[in-house]
């Protein structure tokens, strides 16, 4: 299993910060570096959030082995034409580094700050079966596409330059009725987003199935899941692992156990000592996890990114 960090880039990412970030999550050896794409946050206070295909781009041209990407951008607010062009032109950029992750949207509030149509559940999902369909000729197809939809159209269209290699998509979700088969229809890639390992494993059963039933096989699609982790050894270090969480999420005013409680039971958070964490993550591997995503809502917090490199990532990767 690979070890990537994903970044909630709407708690307090800037430059200076992002910078820092590329250079060491490189240089300590992770395998890959995703960001989230939002305006701000889900509740106040808003803080510093970088946009999100902008920052792709440094990190396209400040590194050299890492791969990176969208986890995930919204089709609620992301023209899904402009995004496999961007997408493409920074996986050549990257010499085939880039992942295209997408998304429906679910956040209200951006939304509603600035005036994008989220819809209801039903709205979002024909948009995201239309983006993904747009996206796939767009990306694959070296012949003009045409696409008449309700939210997208294409009259013989055709992105020039053509890619070095078919842009990977990644599917975000683990909505069983809706997400799931987008993913076995359109995606190479699987986000399980913030699931338990039950929940990865059956999610992940029910793809091979779906796979099967459109004509493809299990392994076409690679698994991953994205899980919030908070590693310490000391209550010092433990402090310092919320202290961001805290600033981003004020109401969050509850002693350091109730918190740790509440991550757990209710985000599928792997907290703990290194030695703890790794059997934690550990047990996703053994569910079939390829990469696993650590969900990090601390951009300043370097000291716990090293923490991780040095004393969990050794024994969880191969």
């Amino acid at each position: 299993m690979k070890l990537s960090i994903t970044l909630e880039g709407e708690m307090g990412l800037n430059w200076p910060r992002w910078q820092r970030l590329v250079t060491n999550v490189e240089q300590w050896g992770f395998a890959g570096l995703y960001r989230s794409d939002h305006f701000v946050n889900p509740y106040p206070p808003d803080l510093d959030a970088l946009e999100a295909i902008v920052s792709l781009t440094y990190l396209a041209t400040q590194s050299q082995h890492l791969h990176f990407g969208t986890l995930v951008a919204p089709l609620s607010f992301r023209d899904p034409i402009m995004l496999a062009r961007q997408a493409m032109a920074l996986d050549d950029l990257s010499g085939g580094r880039m992942i295209l992750g997408i998304g429906a949207g679910w956040m209200e509030r951006e939304h509603a700050m600035f005036g994008y149509t989220l819809g209801d559940v039903a709205t979002r999902i024909q948009r995201l079966e239309e983006g993904l369909e747009v996206m796939t000729r767009l990306i694959r197809c070296d012949e003009p596409v045409t696409f008449a939809g309700r939210f997208f159209q294409l009259h013989e269209a055709r992105l020039l330059p053509r890619p070095q290699r078919a842009t990977p998509i990644l599917v975000g979700g683990n909505g069983r009725k809706r997400t799931l088969p987008l993913v076995a229809r359109y995606a190479g890639i699987w986000n399980c987003v913030v699931g338990s390992v039950t929940i990865f494993r059956e999610c992940s059963l029910l793809l091979d199935d779906l796979l099967l039933a459109v004509g493809r096989r299990p392994q076409d699609v690679k698994r991953t899941v994205t899980v919030p982790v908070y590693c310490w050894r000391t209550p010092a270090e433990l402090e310092a692992r919320l202290h961001w969480l805290r600033q981003a999420m004020p109401g969050l005013v509850m002693p350091t156990e109730a918190l740790l409680d509440l991550l757990r039971m209710q985000f599928h958070a792997t907290v703990g000592t290194p030695e703890s964490v790794i059997e934690q993550l550990r047990a996703y591997a053994a569910a079939g996890a390829e990469e696993l995503m650590i969900l990090w809502f601390s951009p300043g917090d370097l000291e716990g990114l090293a923490l991780l490199a040095e004393h969990v990532m050794p024994h969880v990767t191969t």
